[in-house]
This record gives C-alpha cells, structure tokens and sequence, in this order.
C-alpha cells in the first residue's frame, strides 16, 4: 500500500475542538476529585507521608500500562474506543473514591483515577500527534495543555466551593457531593466523544494490518535518540511538580489556617495562568527558541514556587503572587516537550513516543510524591514543595540537553 495511503486526513479541526470538549470535561472531574483525596485522607487521620504514599498510588498502575497503551494506540485504527475507556474509568473513579473509608480504598480509588487519566491523555495526545501536520504539532498540542489547564483550574476551584469554609474532619458530606460532581462531569464528555467520532480524521492504516510492524522501533531505542531522555526528565519534573503542589497546598493550607474555598481559588489561580502561557506559546516561541523557554520554565517556576513554601508566606495574598508566577512558567514546558519528543522520533512511533512520555511522567508521579512526603514528614508541609523546587532546577539543568526540532 502507498505511504500516503497511510498518512491520517489532516484537514480542518473539527475533530480539534470536539477532543478539547472531552479534554476539559474529563479533566474538570479529575481535578476536582484529586484534591478530595487529600481532603478525605486528612478526615480519616491520614498524615503528610500518607497523603504522599497515596499521591504515588494515584500513578502507580499507569506507570505500568502507559507503554503498552502507546503501542496500542499506534496500532489502533479507533482511538476514539481509547478514548471512552478513559472516560468510563473517570466517571468510575469518583464513585468509588465515595464509598471509600479507609486509607488503603483511597488509594485504591486514586490508581483507578490515575488509570484513567492515562489511558484518556495517551489516547487524546495519539490523535493530535497523529492527526495534525508537523508544522501544527505547537498549536495544537498547546491548545490541548491549554484544555488541561482550564480543567486543572476549574475543578480545584469547583471543590472549594463545595467544600466551603469548613476543616477537613468536618467536610464529610461536603467531599460526598463534590465526588458525585466529579463523576457527573466525566459523564458529560461521553457527549463530546460522539462529536469526535463524527468529525475525526480518517486514521492511518495500522502497521500490523500492512504487515509493517516489524519496522516499528523497540520502546527504549527510542530513548537513545538525541533529546528524548532530557525532553522526558523535565516533563517529568513539571509534571509531578504540579501533582505535589495540588497534594500538598491543602495540607499546607490546613497548617496556616487558610480555608479550601481559598485552597481551590488559590489552585484555580496557578491553572488559569498556565493556560495563559499555552494560549501564547506561539508568540512566545517567535521571540525565543524551545531550549531557552524549557529552561526558563524549569528554573523560573522552581524559584516562583520556593514562595509558596517560605515561612512569612502564611496568608493566601501572598502565596497567590508566587502561584501566579509559578503557573504560567510550568505551563511552557509540557507542550514544547511534547513536541519536542514527537518530532525526534519516526513518524510510526509517535502515540509510543508519547506513551514513554507519559511513563516517565508516572514514574515522576511515583517517586517525587513520595519523596515529598518524606520531606513533608520532617520539615513540615511545605517541606514537599521545596523538594519539588529542587526537582525543578534540576531540570532546568537537563533542559539545556534539549533539542529544537
């Protein structure tokens, strides 16, 4: 069959929008059941190391099928079924993490709404990667971490007001409504996901159907090409950044009296300037190359967040300032890694390219939580988000390894 038999239709971006509606839909829920599983832990006595071990459970099953689904992915002539499956596991997720009453089912609940979000993300990223033109991979991509965005600001924000002005011992019925949101709002984007599949570009062909899976490169070859491994450790650095602040600002927030109303607006707040940063990538990317803003937006967010966590900062009107700053500069990084990674690998193998993306991300997921609750059990809370500080001007050091595609 001719290569170009194999090329997805890249026109217009109907599809586009319909994938950003799912998008935002199934990442509102999620970010508003995420800070509940703090908020539960801290109701049912959980400390700062369990709020971490629970954290690194969120990510703990995706670190293991985020490879396998990649390959699935690349292979697939559906993804939209990719898609639904995510989406189901979200609207599942919620409700278990409700009828959860103990520590170790809260965790439970959390890896199944880890697995969701992985297996929808990597199913969401494939069609981008596969469905737009190179010289789209900026835009689309930052109009997808865009999308993220507005459900990491929303749903924080959709929990505080739920949640109100109560302590977290005394929000039990509270945290029960917002769970039941969560899983009404994942149930809004099965809707999207008919639009998608209406308007979705025609697939490529899988390999295996043309009996060209033998060309496909082996998974970890793929780390050897130049810029993949840096690409990977600052996404991961960014990633698990924003996991360990979404964790930990709660527990932070209850130490310095601040209410979750104030927490969700205060999380709302660093998303809303994340999605600023994507929304002007493009612009930002004509001033500067990709290396200079992958750098900037490692360093710059860790010195910005080192705000949250001094001590004076004990008031929300002074966390909000360093949130700000530090949102919009980890909002550069994710998407220019996506490309970045994307384009430094054969076109056959991008959905798995992304997929190792994602693992390294699960594997931050794991590891830095749990470093941050170690941290947080000896220095207090705001002992994670120095650690996650450090995390990041480590990857400001492995960002200037970075290539411009």
């Amino acid at each position: 069959m001719p290569a170009a038999d194999r090329t997805p239709r890249r026109g217009g971006t109907r599809w586009l929008w319909w994938l950003l509606a799912c998008v935002v839909c199934t990442q509102t829920a999620l970010n508003l059941a995420r800070p509940l599983l703090s908020y539960k832990a801290i109701a049912l006595g959980g400390d700062a190391l369990a709020i971490g071990l629970i954290t690194s459970a969120y990510a703990l099953l995706s670190l293991l099928a985020a490879v396998p689904l990649g390959r699935l992915s690349d292979r697939t002539a559906r993804t939209h079924r990719i898609v639904l499956a995510g989406t189901l596991l979200l609207v599942l997720a919620p409700l278990l993490m409700a009828a959860s009453a103990s520590l170790p089912l809260i965790a439970a609940a959390g890896t199944v709404l880890g697995l969701g979000h992985i297996v929808f993300v990597i199913a969401g990223q494939g069609m981008v990667a596969r469905c737009s033109a190179d010289a789209d991979l900026d835009r689309n991509f930052g109009w997808f971490t865009a999308a993220v965005a507005v459900g990491q600001m929303v749903g924080p924000l959709l929990a505080g007001l739920v949640l109100g002005e109560g302590r977290a011992v005394e929000l039990a019925t509270p945290i029960l409504h917002a769970l039941l949101i969560a899983s009404a709002t994942a149930a809004v984007a099965l809707l999207a996901l008919v639009g998608l599949v209406r308007h979705a570009p025609a697939p490529a062909v899988p390999t295996a159907a043309t009996g060209e899976d033998s060309g496909r490169p082996p998974v970890f070859s793929l780390l050897r090409r130049p810029g993949v491994a840096p690409g990977l450790f600052v996404s991961l650095a960014l990633l698990a950044s924003v996991d360990v602040l979404t964790a930990y600002l709660p527990l932070i927030a209850e130490e310095r009296g601040i209410s979750p109303a104030v927490t969700g607006a205060l999380l709302a707040l660093r998303a809303a300037f994340s999605i600023a940063s994507r929304l002007l990538l493009a612009r930002l990317l004509r001033r500067w190359s990709r290396r200079a803003l992958v750098v900037a937006s490692s360093l710059g967010s860790a010195v910005a967040l080192a705000g949250v966590a001094v001590p004076f900062a004990d008031r929300w009107w002074l966390m909000a300032p360093a949130l700000a700053v530090g949102g919009f500069l980890l909002g550069i990084g994710q998407p220019l890694t996506m490309t970045a990674v994307v384009l430094a690998v054969p076109e056959r193998a991008r959905g798995t390219a992304l997929a190792l993306r994602l693992w390294a991300n699960r594997l931050g997921q794991v590891a830095l939580p749990t470093g941050a609750g170690v941290a947080a059990a000896s220095a207090g809370a705001a002992g994670s988000v120095w650690f996650a500080c450090g995390v990041l001007a480590a990857a400001a050091g492995a960002g200037r390894l970075t290539r411009d595609p």
